[in-house]
């Protein structure tokens, strides 16, 4: 088995598990989203603490937060993570998954705009078109329900932000993660010490509500390690196509299995950012061709072979 094609499968895993973790966090309604998200903290922590242990990293999670602009940087990152979590638990629960898979897909668009304002990277004309066809969806979609999908802009908001401070950071996506659940975590143990303390707390209220509450930890490591370990073995524009798969699940599960409402409004609005996503790909895979040709070439010219 070639390594490409383990980052295919462990990419496909990874969306896979993020599309259909509103299924999970759909059973645990009954618990406060943000007692959930205080959970999913905490044994997150734990988690990537074991794993970083074994592989000897543990130091790195440390290293990371050195220095002030560091630490600015992930306790930024922290807000913004926390903050897209916590909105994506809310969504799910209260009915709202389906705004939460649009705003997964509007993400790459909104990601790819800020980094042309922040960055000042270069547009193609097809992303250009592709960010307008988005914000044409967005506008339809406030003027058919008389109000901006906020929880859809919430989510791509806040992960924009979040990839924007991870841009700056020169250490890799499990240490640095696990570095923010660790500034995260005080936080975390104080809102579940409150909610024992009240009497409203759900862990140890069943042996369902424990483990679903404690495998919230590994539902959020397990992923992410299996997308670091595609990430360095696909394509960015192999690995851009397959992120769809986690939106569309959603998207799936909010219409099919929990019946969400979907109105004309919203249809036009996600054929209009299905559009959107199929030029930004076309671009993104000619860009990537074009960069690999020209590798080639100056690999061939160094051998003498040109």
């Amino acid at each position: 088995m070639s390594e490409s094609f383990k980052g295919l499968i462990a990419m496909i895993a990874t969306c896979t598990i993020w599309g259909l973790s509103s299924i999970f966090y759909k059973s645990l309604s009954h618990v406060p989203p943000l007692e959930v998200l205080a959970h999913r903290t905490i044994w997150s922590l734990v988690f990537f603490i074991l794993i970083l242990s074994a592989q000897r990293r543990l130091p790195a999670m440390i290293r990371a937060m050195q220095g002030r602009r560091a630490l600015a940087i992930i306790a930024f990152a922290t807000l913004m993570i926390s903050a897209n979590w916590f909105m994506f638990i809310w969504s799910v629960q209260s009915g709202h998954a389906t705004e939460a898979a649009l705003g997964y897909y509007v993400f790459p668009l909104l990601a790819v705009l800020l980094g042309r304002i922040v960055f000042a990277e270069r547009l193609a004309p097809l992303q250009w078109l592709a960010v307008a066809l988005a914000a044409l969806g967005v506008s339809l979609l406030t003027y058919g329900l008389g109000t901006a999908p906020w929880v859809a802009l919430s989510l791509a908001g806040s992960f924009s932000a979040y990839g924007l401070m991870k841009k700056q950071l020169d250490v890799g996506p499990v240490v640095s993660v696990s570095a923010e659940v660790l500034l995260l975590s005080p936080v975390a143990a104080l809102v579940l010490w409150q909610s024992h303390h009240s009497g409203a707390g759900h862990f140890g209220a069943s042996t369902r509500d424990t483990l679903m509450l404690i495998c919230a930890g590994p539902l959020t490591a397990v992923p992410l390690i299996l997308f670091s370990y595609a990430a360095r073995r696909l394509t960015m524009a192999t690995a851009g196509l397959l992120s769809y798969l986690n939106p569309t699940l959603q998207f799936f599960c909010a219409v099919l299995l929990f019946a969400e409402p979907l109105t004309g409004w919203h249809m036009i609005t996600f054929a209009l950012i299905w559009c959107a996503l199929a030029l930004y790909s076309a671009s993104a895979f000619g860009q990537d061709r074009a960069r690999r040709r020209a590798v080639r070439a100056v690999a061939a010219s160094g051998t003498g072979v040109i």
